[in-house]
């Protein structure tokens, strides 16, 4: 299927790794160019050069720090500057630390709010902008299963992630006149490092070998199998695509079958 996104410039956070860089290198497989930040300087140019390489691409890489206003507004002014505007945005950030809601002191609550909720305020109120100008845009909000059902041990994440998700919706009816579409992707258990980390964790927080942490969260999973970061970047496509143009505030699930759920 033509998902006629050739030419289109989409912005993608967190894209040095993970689950960012997998829907940042699909949409250029697609023939989008793709402007790519990340915390880590040499670890989003790297990325950067891996996908222009591989897809031919053209791409563009900028150190921002998600929690910076001011560090977003630079990456929003140089993608602007190199490919004259923004059509797509996959703003994505890493989750906060692991444990329970009751055991964090203000600060921590603070910073993950900063993390989850504030950095994508501020990428939406920049890339909506130029998306207007432009005729119309699409933007795909990631946020987790924890949406659906709260993750043990993942306190910080299963409250903001909520709110991200009453964030997207919102922006879905505000932003719909301005033929800008807003809908969020929910991954389930994705192999990458994060969700590596938190079975790590888990299993310590259990006493248990991290294999054994592992094969019960196998045991969740209809499908039987942790998905894979190109799985979940080909659903952000479909959003991203005129296949999807008549979608907008709805919840996409890539999760194997996990989330148990009616709606």
């Amino acid at each position: 299927m033509d998902f006629h996104l050739k030419g289109k410039v989409a912005m993608v956070s967190g894209a040095g790794r993970g689950l960012g860089y997998a829907v940042a290198r699909e949409l250029a497989a697609e023939g989008c160019r793709v402007s790519l930040s990340d915390v880590d300087a040499a670890t989003v140019a790297a990325a950067a050069e891996r996908i222009r390489r591989e897809t031919g691409a053209e791409t563009l890489a900028t150190q921002a720090d998600a929690r910076s206003g001011e560090s977003l507004a630079n990456w929003h002014r140089e993608t602007a500057r190199a490919f004259d505007g923004v059509d797509l945005l996959y703003p994505n950030v890493g989750g906060p630390p692991p444990g329970d809601a009751s055991g964090f002191d203000d600060a921590a609550w603070q910073a993950a709010f900063e993390l989850l909720i504030l950095s994508v305020v501020r990428m939406v109120r920049l890339a909506a902008s130029s998306m207007a100008q432009r005729g119309g845009g699409s933007i795909v909000i990631p946020t987790s299963s924890s949406v659906k059902q709260p993750i043990p041990n993942l306190g910080l994440s299963n409250v903001l992630r909520a709110a991200v998700g009453a964030l997207a919706k919102s922006l879905a009816g505000e932003l719909a006149p301005k033929k800008i579409r807003v809908n969020q992707l929910v991954p389930g258990r994705i192999a990458t490092e994060r969700v590596a980390q938190i079975d790590e964790a888990n299993s310590r927080r259990l006493g248990i070998p991290v294999e054994e942490q592992r094969r019960r969260q196998l045991g969740t999973i209809p499908v039987g199998r942790y998905g894979e970061p190109q799985e979940l970047a080909r659903a952000a496509v479909f959003l991203f695509s005129d296949a999807a143009s008549y979608i907008t505030g709805a919840t996409l699930q890539v999760d194997g079958g996990l989330i148990r759920s009616v709606l």
